[in-house]
Formats: C-alpha cells, sequence, structure tokens
C-alpha cells in the first residue's frame, strides 16, 4: 500500500540514536528527570502518556533517563516528515500495512504535526527496505 499521495509531508526520516519505551503503573510517579526534561526548553524527543490503566514513556536515550529504562532502550525511530494536514486519511495504516505483512511490530507515537513510528533496532533495515519496497521516500 503506497502513500496516498507524493506529497513531501509524507517522506520518512529515520531519526539518530536509540529510544526507549516504557510503561509504569498508572498510580506509579513519573521520575522526576522525566518530569524536568518535559519542561526543558529543546529537549530531545519525549512523549508521555497517562491513562487509567498506564503511563507509556517514550524518548531519545540520552544522559538523563533514568538508568531503569536502558534494557528498553531498543527502538530506531522513523518519523514522517509532517506536519500533515487532518485532511489525509489513511497514512498510518497505509504506511502499517507492509510492516505487518514483513512481520515487524512496531510502537506508534502521533502528535498534532505527524506520526512517529517505532522499530526494534534489529528490525530497522528490513523496515526500511520494505517501506522502499512499497514505494515510500526516505529523506537523505
Amino acid at each position: 500500500m503506497a502513500p496516498p499521495i507524493d506529497h513531501l509531508c509524507l517522506h520518512l526520516h529515520v531519526l539518530p540514536g536509540t529510544f526507549f519505551i516504557s510503561k509504569l503503573e498508572p498510580t506509579e510517579p513519573i521520575p522526576q528527570s522525566i518530569v524536568n526534561l518535559l519542561v526543558k526548553t529543546g529537549s530531545q524527543f519525549l512523549s508521555l502518556t497517562r491513562t487509567p490503566e498506564e503511563t507509556s514513556i517514550v524518548g531519545q536515550w540520552h544522559d538523563g533517563i533514568p538508568e531503569t529504562f536502558k534494557p528498553e532502550a531498543v527502538w530506531r525511530c522513523i518519523k514522517l516528515q509532517g506536519p500533515m494536514e487532518f485532511s489525509l486519511i489513511g497514512v498510518l495504516a497505509q504506511l502499517t500495512a507492509p510492516l505487518k505483512e514483513a512481520g515487524i511490530g512496531i510502537f506508534v507515537v502521533s502528535t498534532w504535526n505527524t506520526d512517529y513510528l517505532l522499530v526494534n533496532e534489529l528490525n530497522l533495515e528490513l523496515a526500511i527496505e520494505t517501506l522502499k519496497a512499497d514505494g515510500w521516500t526516505f529523506a537523505t
């Protein structure tokens, strides 16, 4: 399933570095170092979502991240360039369909502007090859 349109906002970028995905219990406090990073201007990628069932923290691994998250830092991130208009529908479905067919597990973080697709670092090259074969363009 190729991209719905050939537009620059749908070009893909592999972000540098390793990413972590961590799950906390809903009543567990958010580590102060994570709170500090959330309020720090210009900090690296960090996403925090709290629901009644869990707290998910996703971010780029760097100094300042709690060492307890280190074992979960086995992810790489593919970003849709964005920003995307809300009228673009089905983008995520079309992006993930070939990865599903290739047996590549994913974790997605969506923002107002775009989507971030995380794959296990062992699957990064296969994910890139799979998406290119499906017609997706990676920016250099």
